[in-house]
C-alpha cells in the first residue's frame, strides 16, 4: 500500500523499505498469484527475526533514508501475527534504546487477504499500533471477479464473503485506506463492474494492476481497452471522479520519454531489503526462490555475514534504458509503463536483471488509449460546466417587480 501524502509529515524524503518474509503459507491459492513456491514450512524463526533486525540497525550509516517502511508479507502476514506482533515491539525498544533516526519515523506495512483481519490477536495489534500502520486488504471487485481467481486452497471455494465481512472494520480504521486489484486475462470482462463494486463498498481508492507474466491472449488489449472506457463512463457520468480514485486513469500516462532526463528505473529493487525465514538477504521479494518460476534465487547476504555489496552492485546501475529493448525506448506511449525486476529476471534469456519483460506491451497501450479518453471526456464536461456556470453569473437577473 502507498504512502499517503498526508504522511508526509513523517517521511519527507524517501523511506526504506524492509521486508520480512515471515511466512510462506497462505489460506488461499490465487489463480495469478506470482508466489509459486508457497508452503506450510517456511516460517520465521524469532531468532531469525532478532538477528536480521539487529543487523540492519547496527548498519545506520549504510541505510540513511530519513525513514523507514517495515513491510511484513507472506502467503498472509497475519497467519504470523504472534511472531509480527514480538518483531514489533522489538523494532519500537530497540530504535529508541540506540537513539535511531528511524525512531518515529516508521511504519509497520502489510497487505493481506483480510480473512482474518477480524480475529482478537490482529485487533489487539492494530490497536496497539494504530498511529503507525498502513494496511490494505486484498478484494478484486465483486464476488464474481474475486472469486475466479481468490480461492480457497484445497476445496477451490471463493474467498469472497470472508473478505468482504471485514471491510466495514477495515475503513471504520482506516478510512483512507485503499485496495489493490488484480487484472489477468479471465477476468477483463468484470473490470468496470468491480471498480463501481468497490467505491460502493465504501473504498475511495481502488489501486488496480495487470499481472506482469506472460498470460495474455489475443484481443485481450481490446477487450481492456472497452471496459477501461465504460469505467471511464460510469466514473464521469456519475461523478465518482469528484471523491473516487482509480489508478487506471493517470494525467501522467501515454508520453515518449528520453534517456537523459526521464530515465529512472521503475521499481526499487535493490535500494529495497527483504528477509526470509532462513535469514538470507534479497534486493526484493520477488528474488526469492519462492517468487521464481525458472530462475534461482538472488541471495545478496545473510544474516551472519552481512550484505555483499558486489552483489548488490547491479541493481545500482538499473534504469529503464540500460534494461529496455529499443522499441520500448522509442515508444510513443513509454510514460507511465511499467515492470517489475523479479519478472524481469524470471523471464529473461540469461540470468540477468537487464532485460525487461515486454509482456503487457498491448495491455499498456490499450491503458492510455483509454486514459486519453478519459481525460478527453472529462475535460470537456468541466468546460461545458465552467461555460455554464459563467453564463449563469453573467446573465442579467430579471426585477420581480417588473415581470
Amino acid at each position: 500500500m502507498t504512502i499517503k501524502e498526508n504522511d508526509k509529515g513523517w517521511q519527507s524524503g524517501m523511506a526504506k523499505s524492509i521486508t520480512f518474509i515471515v511466512t510462506k503459507d497462505c489460506q488461499l491459492a490465487c489463480k495469478y498469484c506470482y508466489l509459486v513456491g508457497k508452503n506450510s514450512k517456511e516460517r520465521m524463526p524469532w531468532e531469525v527475526a532478532k538477528q536480521a533486525i539487529d543487523y540492519i540497525l547496527d548498519h545506520e550509516n549504510d541505510m540513511k533514508e530519513e525513514s523507514v517502511v517495515w513491510d511484513f508479507i507472506g502467503g498472509e502476514p497475519f497467519l504470523e501475527i504472534d511472531l509480527i506482533d514480538k518483531i514489533c515491539d522489538y523494532l519500537k525498544t530497540e530504535m529508541f534504546r540506540r537513539n535511531h533516526h528511524w525512531f518515529n519515523s516508521y511504519r509497520f506495512s502489510f497487505s493481506t487477504n483480510g480473512i482474518n483481519y477480524h480475529t482478537d490477536k490482529v485487533q489487539r495489534f492494530i490497536e496497539k499500533n494504530h498511529n503507525h500502520l498502513s494496511i490494505g486488504i486484498t478484494i478484486d471487485g465483486t464476488e464474481r471477479k474475486h472469486d475466479l481467481n481468490r480461492v480457497y486452497k484445497g476445496d477451490g471455494r471463493g474467498s469472497y464473503a470472508d473478505v468482504v465481512r471485514n471491510i466495514p472494520l477495515w475503513l471504520k480504521q482506516f478510512p483512507n485506506a485503499g485496495t489493490k486489484v488484480t487484472i489477468s486475462s479471465a477476468d477483463i470482462p468484470y473490470i468496470k463492474e468491480s471498480v463501481l463494486h468497490l467505491y460502493g463498498l465504501g473504498i475511495h481508492e481502488v489501486n488496480i494492476n495487470c499481472v506482469f507474466e506472460d498470460v495474455w491472449k489475443k484481443n485481450d488489449d481490446l477487450m481492456f481497452e472497452d471496459q477501461l472506457m465504460q469505467l471511464a463512463d460510469a466514473i464521469i457520468d456519475g461523478g465518482y471522479y469528484r471523491d473516487y480514485a482509480c489508478s487506471f486513469f493517470s494525467e501522467h500516462l501515454g508520453k515518449p520519454l528520453d534517456c537523459v532526463t526521464q530515465n529512472q528505473n521503475w521499481c526499487g529493487a535493490g535500494r529495497m531489503l527483504a528477509v526470509d525465514a532462513e535469514g538470507n538477504f534479497y534486493p526484493c521479494t520477488r528474488f526469492a526462490q519462492y517468487s521464481l518460476r525458472d530462475k534461482k534465487a538472488w541471495i545478496i547476504g545473510n544474516i551472519h555475514d552481512g550484505i555483499d555489496k558486489n552483489r548488490l552492485r547491479p541493481f545500482l546501475t538499473l534504469d529503464r534504458c540500460t534494461q529496455s529493448p529499443q522499441k520500448c525506448i522509442d515508444c510513443e506511449m513509454a510514460e507511465g509503463c511499467a515492470w517489475c525486476q523479479g519478472e524481469n529476471y524470471d523471464a529473461a534469456d540469461t540470468p540477468t536483471i537487464y532485460q525487461r519483460s515486454t509482456a503487457i506491451c498491448l495491455m499498456h497501450k490499450a491503458r492510455v488509449r483509454a486514459n486519453n479518453y478519459y481525460w478527453n471526456k472529462l475535460f470537456r464536461k468541466l468546460e461545458l460546466e465552467n461555460a455554464r456556470k459563467e453564463y449563469e453569473e453573467k446573465k442579467p437577473k430579471l426585477n420581480p417587480k417588473t415581470c
